[in-house]
Parts: C-alpha cells; sequence; structure tokens
C-alpha cells in the first residue's frame, strides 16, 4: 500500500469556473492534503492548457490528453455497441485508459477518486498487484435521470436517442456502483433517487454536497459595475450546457416581456462562456445582454439586482446558486433549481414556477418587498456551505489514514 492516490477526471479540474470543475477541484485541493496525487484528465479546450502550472503545483504528476469534441463525438456514434451508452464512447481515450491501467495493474495506488461515472471504466480493469487500493466514485449527479428528462416529451429524431442513452446509462451506473467501494453524490436526494433505481448500490452509496467559496464570493470585496444604470437581472452559466441554455431561453421570451413593461425597464444579463447559437440569438431581444466569456463573474453578480436561475431541468446542488447567494444577492430560483440547495423557500431565496409567478417575485425584488434576502442569503451559505464544512466527510470516506500508515 502507498501514498499514491489516482484521480480520474472527465475534464481537467482547473480553472474552478464551472460547476463541473468547481466540485472537482476542491476535492482534488482536500486529498493533496493527505495523499500525493496524480491526476489523469481529458482537455476538450486548448485554453485550459494554460492553467497545468496550478495543477502541476498540487499533483505529483500530471497526465492529460486532447480531446476533440466533434472528433470524440464521431467516435462515440462509429463505435456505438449494443447495450453501451454512447456517454462512455466520448469519453473514452486509449492513451489515457492505457496510462491509468498501467499505474493500477503495477498497484502503484493506495486509493482511486473517480469524478463522474463516465470515467469509471479507467478503474474497472484487471485486479492489481498486490493489495486492491479502496476505489471511490463521485458521479456527483444521477446523469442516466439527466438524460430521461432530455427524452421525456420529446419528438423525433432525438427523443428515441435520449430515451435509449437514460436506459443504457443506468444500466451502467449500477454496474458500476456494484464495481467500486463506495459512490457518492452531490446531495442525499440524490443519492437516494439513484438507491430508488439501484436499491442493490443503498449499502455503499452516499454523498458529499458541494461548498462555496466563501472568501472569493465575498460581498464586502469592492467590484467595478459591469453595465448600465438599468436594473440588472443575471444569470450565471456555461452557455452551451443544455439546461442553461433553456433555462435563459425561457425567462428572455416569457420573463422578460413581462418585467420589460416595468419603469424603468430591467435587463436580462446572460453571463458566461461558449454560448450557443440559440443563447447568441436571444441578444437581438429588447433589454437581453449576452456578455460570453468574462474574465471573473463576481462584478456582475455584485451589482445584480437579482440572480436568477429558471432551469426546468437540474440535478444535485447547483452552484450558481450557492455563489449568487454567496454574494448576498436575492436570489430567485425554480424548484428544480432549488431542490438540493438548503435554503429556506421565501427567507433564504425566492422560490417561483412558471412565466408569472417568476416575474411577480422578480418584480417584488426589485420594488424593495424583500430588504433582507440577500443578507439571509449570506447567512445560510456561511452556515451550511464552506468547503472546509462540506469536505469534512471525505477523509474518512477515502481512508487517508492508509498514507500514514504507509510511510
Amino acid at each position: 500500500m502507498t501514498g499514491r492516490l489516482l484521480f480520474l477526471g472527465h475534464r481537467i479540474p482547473y480553472p474552478p469556473e464551472k460547476g463541473e470543475k468547481i466540485r472537482a477541484w476542491h476535492i482534488l485541493d482536500h486529498l493533496a492534503e493527505s495523499w500525493d496525487v496524480e491526476l489523469g484528465c481529458l482537455v476538450d479546450d486548448p485554453a485550459d492548457l494554460d492553467h497545468l502550472g496550478a495543477l502541476k503545483a498540487r499533483c505529483s504528476a500530471v497526465e492529460w490528453r486532447a480531446v476533440n469534441r466533434r472528433t470524440q463525438g464521431r467516435r462515440a456514434v462509429t463505435a456505438l455497441r449494443p447495450g453501451l451508452p454512447l456517454t462512455l464512447g466520448w469519453f473514452h481515450e486509449p492513451g489515457l485508459s492505457a496510462w491509468a491501467r498501467g499505474g493500477l495493474e503495477a498497484g502503484r495506488y493506495g486509493a482511486v477518486f473517480v469524478y463522474s461515472s463516465a470515467m469509471a471504466p479507467y478503474a474497472m480493469g484487471p485486479a492489481p498487484r498486490g493489495p486492491a487500493p479502496r476505489r471511490v466514485l463521485d458521479m456527483v449527479d444521477v446523469d442516466s435521470e439527466k438524460w430521461r428528462a432530455y427524452a421525456k416529451g420529446a419528438g423525433l429524431p432525438m427523443g428515441p436517442v435520449w430515451a435509449r442513452e437514460a436506459r443504457t446509462l443506468l444500466s451502467f451506473e449500477r454496474r458500476a456502483a456494484a464495481a467500486f467501494d463506495l459512490t457518492l453524490f452531490v446531495s442525499q436526494a440524490e443519492r437516494d433517487r439513484f438507491v430508488e433505481l439501484a436499491p442493490e448500490a443503498a449499502p455503499r452509496a452516499d454523498w458529499l454536497e458541494n461548498g462555496v467559496d466563501l472568501g472569493r464570493f465575498d460581498p464586502s470585496i469592492p467590484q467595478a459595475r459591469p453595465f448600465g444604470p438599468a436594473p440588472a437581472i443575471v444569470f450565471t452559466g456555461t452557455m452551451d450546457y443544455r439546461p442553461n441554455v433553456e433555462a435563459v431561453a425561457w425567462f428572455a421570451q416569457e420573463v422578460m416581456p413581462i418585467l420589460r413593461r416595468r419603469d424603468p425597464a430591467p435587463e436580462f444579463h446572460i453571463v458566461g462562456a461558449n454560448p450557443a447559437p440559440a443563447v447568441a440569438a436571444l441578444a437581438a431581444l429588447p433589454g437581453v445582454n449576452v456578455t460570453g466569456r468574462v474574465p471573473d463573474v463576481r462584478p456582475y453578480l455584485a451589482h445584480a439586482d437579482v440572480a436568477v436561475a429558471p432551469l426546468r431541468i437540474a440535478r444535485g446542488i447547483q452552484n450558481k446558486v450557492l455563489e449568487a447567494m454567496s454574494m448576498a444577492r436575492p436570489v430567485v430560483a425554480s424548484p428544480q433549481a432549488h431542490e438540493g440547495v438548503r435554503a429556506r423557500a421565501g427567507q433564504d431565496l425566492l422560490v417561483a414556477d412558471g412565466a408569472e409567478e417568476t416575474a411577480a417575485r422578480v418584480a417584488e425584488v426589485l420594488d424593495g418587498a424583500h430588504p433582507g434576502l440577500g443578507a439571509a442569503a449570506r447567512a445560510a451559505v456561511l452556515g451550511t456551505y464552506p468547503w472546509s464544512v462540506t469536505l469534512s466527510r471525505l477523509d474518512a470516506m477515502m481512508g487517508s489514514g492508509l498514507r500514514a500508515a504507509a510511510e
């Protein structure tokens, strides 16, 4: 048994600027306090390579492979095998798989942490020489449920494709959970949903909540106002992610026409990298601004009159909600975005469903009807979501004492 830990991620976990990277980075950073971490990951954005130095400073080794989104998509389709989800083909990279398999078979690691079910096959190979490492899989969300939601009500041609992905991915998620010592989810609700679908996984399923960097998302840090004098409604997120695309399109097209009747009329700022064509097109609507990638989302949150999270499809804990709350901003969230966040509806944030109700709650905030909402939001995350608190259970889950024993 050694003090080395293999960390496998489906995307490079730095910089921590989007949901999946935020969680992956903070977990990796925490584990590096107790283990010599060897990181293996995929890189689908060349800009991320500029940040390899930060990872190499924290890890004893970094093995990465560049992948092209279109190439991986074609590979997934052409290599499709009966009963297997497209997800596995998309995230399969032969070189990275061989590197991980070589280290595992040689018995290099005392523990393995796999981030995302898509990477589980990299650690499900032959048994190593010597004692087996403790293997923990962080599924984060029940991804098969996301595909099931996509398929619901969808027509041809994609409805059957998404339904197949939901079915085959759930089958694989169950096999992966059986192969690992422990499977983690981002919330108890997400864990419980998986156990409903896979009751045999109950004894080895747990949850580890997301946190928020309270020192970084601190409302006392001065930020320059990034937009004009009109009341500002802000949405933050990666803007080629389908749930985000659908959320902002719905808000811009259904809610903003109601709010634009106000005087002064508010503006809706869609803040995030890689706007999909459907998002970029929203900038043609009155009062809608699409920023694209910004160097820092904090100024947009700091000067938001209200932050919105109108997601129709959402799993687990939404970082955009935690970050806005940490910045002491009033938040109006859909029931789906609120699910998983331990915050009191009506006291720490507002929850609204449907265009009329969402517009009404936003209007109340703009009219000053909830003067203590931002402060209550900040207080809620201060008590519940510091990373030091949410990750406090991780060491026991990983068996970090193995390193000290080995040394």
